[in-house]
């Protein structure tokens, strides 16, 4: 009896007709979920106007692909090549499922029209904050797409450590866009 079940076990793994996921496994959507932003490609250097010497606007985002049960989206930007280690340039959660873009510029308040509610950067401001690497190297700046399958019930004025808790276990889906900057002087 025990080899047959053994046996039974290796075959529904080998068809793939094992148990689904457990809940803290993200479930892979059938089309991965895209970011994209008019204002720069994967990979490519970030327009002046959205770096922090400049205007330091956020640059305009769009999303496709969302995995079904999605309730809400959540953002991080980030720098993990900054002389300090990993540096935050935006936080913005609670983006309702309903909602597939996020224009440019958007306010540096904590709660957006829509919904939406911004955290805090490592500059010390909610809202998004533009690249500004010391002069050299260019850096990448990633920002990560999260469908969540849950709304993030967090403090005010949240980091990005307290984001990434609260969608812990909560992720559906992520869609990553790296840019580039780089300051001569």
């Amino acid at each position: 009896m025990h080899a047959a079940v053994s046996a039974a076990l290796i075959l529904s793994l080998a068809l793939g007709t094992a148990a689904p996921a457990t809940p803290d496994t993200p479930v892979q959507p059938k089309t991965a979920m895209r970011l994209t932003s008019t204002a720069f490609a994967d990979g490519q250097p970030i327009p002046k106007k959205f770096s922090y010497e400049n205007a330091g606007i956020s640059p305009a985002l769009a999303w496709s692909d969302a995995p079904a049960g999605t309730k809400s989206f959540a953002l991080v930007c980030d720098d993990p090549d900054a002389p300090s280690g990993d540096w935050v340039h935006w936080v913005i959660y609670a983006i309702p499922a309903t909602v597939s873009a996020l224009p440019e510029h958007v306010a540096a308040i904590e709660k957006l029209p829509n919904g939406a509610r911004q955290g805090v950067n490592d500059f010390g401001r909610v809202g998004y904050g533009g690249p500004c690497p010391p002069p050299g190297k260019p850096h990448r700046y990633f920002f990560r797409l999260y469908a969540l399958d849950a709304d993030p019930v967090l403090k005010t004025s949240p980091r990005k450590s307290d984001l990434l808790q609260a969608i812990r276990g909560h992720i559906l889906a992520e869609a990553q866009l790296i840019g580039t900057y780089q300051r001569n002087r």
